[in-house]
């Protein structure tokens, strides 16, 4: 999608993919200001630069556990409007489900590196969160979902089906091609969604991005 140009903080510890999505973002005509390898110098970059977005691993030195995570937890108690983009192979569900839950619901993604199928994907994720948007690979709320068996148990299996399309940034639009199935049968699943979890409308929210968040909050 199109987008303004972000000056971005990146935190990586493999050499060769950093110097990558320094390469990817430079084509889409974003600027890296800072890459780092490790979650010490994040904290220090993001500090130095005050960047649009940060783009983070998980696992980084010195333990290689959690080490990025808590280090964009930690940026967005310092500032809840930095857009974070978490990358990583692993879901780490003691510190994912905070930072989805951070700042004001919005400008953050979880993604599985070994999911993105195509660069375009990846820069549109990057987009809709440097936007202030929410995007999450459904198979991070998976796996978050597993450990709140209650809320799962309100929805059926369609529902669960849309709220993981919804977590994606998926229009009605797009989840009805993706399901086959009319946009008004969308609409009342969605519908049906935020009525089992106590969403009602209200001013200033985004009951959107509230209904996959609330089965996120640890």
């Amino acid at each position: 999608m199109p987008s303004r140009p972000y000056r971005v903080v990146l935190a990586e510890d493999s050499v060769l993919l950093r110097e990558g999505l320094i390469g990817v973002l430079g084509r889409f005509g974003h600027e890296v200001v800072a890459a780092v390898g490790d979650a010490d110098a994040l904290r220090e970059a993001v500090t130095a630069h005050a960047p649009d977005v940060v783009v983070t691993d998980v696992r980084m030195p010195p333990a290689f556990q959690d080490e990025g995570l808590r280090a964009a937890l930690t940026l967005r108690t310092r500032r809840p409007d930095l857009p974070v983009l978490v990358l990583s192979q692993y879901v780490q569900r003691s510190y994912a489900a905070e930072l989805l839950d951070s700042g004001d619901g919005g400008g953050v993604g979880y993604l599985l590196k070994d999911r993105i199928g195509q660069v375009e994907q990846f820069v549109d994720a990057f987009a809709r969160v440097a936007a202030g948007g929410t995007v999450v690979d459904p198979e991070v709320v998976r796996q978050l979902l597993r450990r709140r068996r209650d809320p799962l148990e309100r929805l059926t299996p369609r529902e669960r089906e849309v709220l993981a399309l919804v977590a994606e940034g998926r229009s009605n639009a797009a989840i009805a091609a993706e399901l086959v199935v009319t946009e008004a049968a969308v609409g009342k699943h969605i519908g049906n969604i935020l009525g089992k979890l106590d969403l009602p409308p209200a001013e200033g929210t985004h009951r959107r991005v509230l209904a996959v968040l609330a089965y996120l909050r640890g």
